[in-house]
């Protein structure tokens, strides 16, 4: 608890937000037509910070249950603390899932905080490496027709974007011919020299991730995500040697053992600060990262991210996906504006995380559990 004088974390306030889609969506295995945010605010010393996780909405239940109390009367400036209090209350709830979800919301909202009660931008109180986040252009899901994805390409390209992934993999890879055409159209639309990135979330087998990689090499791809299965690590190995394309995973971590896993297996290591303890373990996976030789890429939430991604040496870049953008851009003021392909956080000065929540738009979204 805390001893030192430092602001002390009062409570934790925590809500479930609901978004619908813009259009059906699915990727490789998998398909949706709403987005569920949790979000939890911390508060302390006056002041609140914001953090929040993607997931389902039993995430919440983990907060305000069994997380709650142990963070509660802390000191708000000893994060990793607290993280590490959170990580050994969990012990027998099991902490993969929704359980490392609840850890990393409360993480963020606890570093805001702190950033926050110190009156600087959460990259300068970290440290910065870079004052630019490079990102790349994320949607492209395998619902979309040709004119849905060539207005989504389009847009980024407006917005001075030259990264570009599409969702591949379609129906569990039973589609490889629609795959390759999609891939085809993506490329005439981006031009020649932009980077094509396709994510085939892990709907492949082996052998056919292969055959996919190599011809996919054709149309300049350089980015292959989840080709197979992410807990197929003999198999990501496997594919990473054969193709030319850098094979990426790692959204799927919820601790860092897991990131010390998947390092041997991929070219680009993926984290998801929502996802994998907060932004106290992706500052160490970035770390791993790099003792390893590997950049690291952030996965989607790219405002959770923003201000980490600066602070790190080996970032590759950072996900600006469709669903996220779309849903942080309305629930927040003060979200970052991503034109020529990178992200300036904390340029005006604003303290934390910089985001402000709509209440009015978090009211209309709000589910009651």
């Amino acid at each position: 608890m805390n001893t030192t004088g430092a602001p002390t974390i009062e409570r934790l306030d925590v809500q479930v937000l609901q978004f619908p889609t813009d259009a059906p969506e699915a990727d490789g295995t998998l398909a949706w037509e709403h987005t569920t945010m949790v979000l939890v605010r911390a508060r302390g010393g006056g002041t609140t910070g914001l953090g929040y996780t993607y997931g389902d909405p039993a995430t919440a239940q983990v907060a305000t249950g069994l997380l709650h109390d142990v963070v509660v009367g802390r000191s708000a400036f000893d994060v990793p603390a607290a993280n590490e209090t959170m990580s050994r209350a969990v012990r027998n709830a099991g902490r993969p899932g929704l359980i490392a979800g609840a850890i990393s919301a409360i993480d963020i909202a606890l570093w805001d905080l702190k950033a926050r009660l110190l009156g600087l931008p959460l990259a300068d109180l970290l440290g910065r490496a870079r004052d630019e986040v490079p990102v790349y252009g994320s949607g492209g899901f395998t619902t979309y027709a040709h004119d849905r994805l060539a207005e989504q390409l389009a847009g980024w390209a407006e917005q001075g974007l030259t990264r570009f992934k599409i969702k591949i993999g379609e129906s569990w890879g039973t589609r490889e011919r629609r795959d390759l055409e999609r891939a085809e159209q993506a490329r005439a639309l981006v031009g020649d020299d932009a980077e094509l990135y396709v994510d085939a979330n892990g709907a492949y087998t082996r052998k056919q991730a292969v055959r996919i990689g190599r011809t996919l090499a054709g149309l300049g791809v350089s980015w292959f995500e989840e080709p197979v299965s992410s807990d197929d690590l003999t198999g990501l190995a496997n594919i990473r040697d054969a193709v030319t394309a850098d094979v990426a995973a790692g959204e799927y971590g919820y601790d860092l053992p897991y990131f010390a896993r998947m390092i041997p297996a991929v070219d680009c290591l993926q984290a998801d600060a929502t996802r994998c303890g907060g932004l106290t373990v992706w500052l160490r996976a970035a770390a791993l990262a790099q003792a390893h030789g590997l950049h690291l890429s952030g996965h989607c939430a790219p405002h959770a991210h923003a201000h980490a991604a600066a602070a790190i040496p080996n970032l590759r870049h950072l996900e600006w996906f469709h669903d996220h953008v779309r849903i942080e851009n309305l629930l927040f003021d003060g979200t970052l504006d991503p034109s020529g392909g990178h992200l300036r956080p904390g340029r005006e000065g604003e303290p934390g995380l910089g985001l402000t929540i709509r209440d009015d738009v978090a009211k209309h979204y709000r589910v009651h559990l």
